[in-house]
Order: C-alpha cells, then sequence, then structure tokens
C-alpha cells in the first residue's frame, strides 16, 4: 500500500508524493502534508501561471509569487486568476 499523509488541501488522508518535490524546508513541510494529487493540480496551474503571466523563474521576484501562490492554492485560499484561460467544460461546440 502507498504512503499516506493528511492533504492540507483536501483535509483528509491521501496518497502522499514520492519525495520531496522542492529543495529545503519548503520541500518536507510540501511532502508532509500535501497528497500527490493535490501537488499534480498545483503543477498544472503553475504551468499555466508561468505562461499566461510570462515568469522568468530565474527572476527572484517570479520565484517569490510562485511560491506565495502555491500556499494560496495549498491553503484553500483564492489564487489569482488567469484571464486567458477557458475552461474545457465551458467550451459550447458550434
Amino acid at each position: 500500500m502507498a504512503n499516506t499523509v493528511f492533504c492540507k488541501k483536501y483535509q483528509k488522508e491521501m496518497e502522499a508524493l514520492d519525495r520531496a518535490p522542492l529543495p529545503g524546508a519548503k520541500g518536507q513541510e510540501v511532502l508532509q502534508n500535501v497528497s500527490k494529487q493535490a501537488w499534480q493540480e498545483w503543477q498544472l496551474l503553475q504551468t499555466m501561471m508561468i505562461n499566461e503571466k510570462q515568469l522568468n523563474l530565474m527572476q527572484p521576484e517570479s520565484r517569490q509569487y510562485i511560491m506565495a501562490q502555491m500556499d494560496k492554492f495549498f491553503n484553500n485560499e483564492t489564487t489569482d486568476k488567469l484571464s486567458g484561460y477557458v475552461d474545457p467544460g465551458d467550451i459550447k461546440e458550434l
């Protein structure tokens, strides 16, 4: 059976990540408090944010922004909206 963790995003026991997804203390915090499913969902949102906002993660401001958005996401707080994103379920066929 896979390891589990009490996921702070979903507030229940879920499958854990296999290893820390980030270096250092932040990576250990994510490993101990975030499920594999929540991490995968965050990665999708993060990619959309990086692309839409044209972030350069070599810049400290961009990294700080992404980390702040990640904390909001896992704490079920409102993250910045992506203006160009259209949910595929909202698209109506012509």
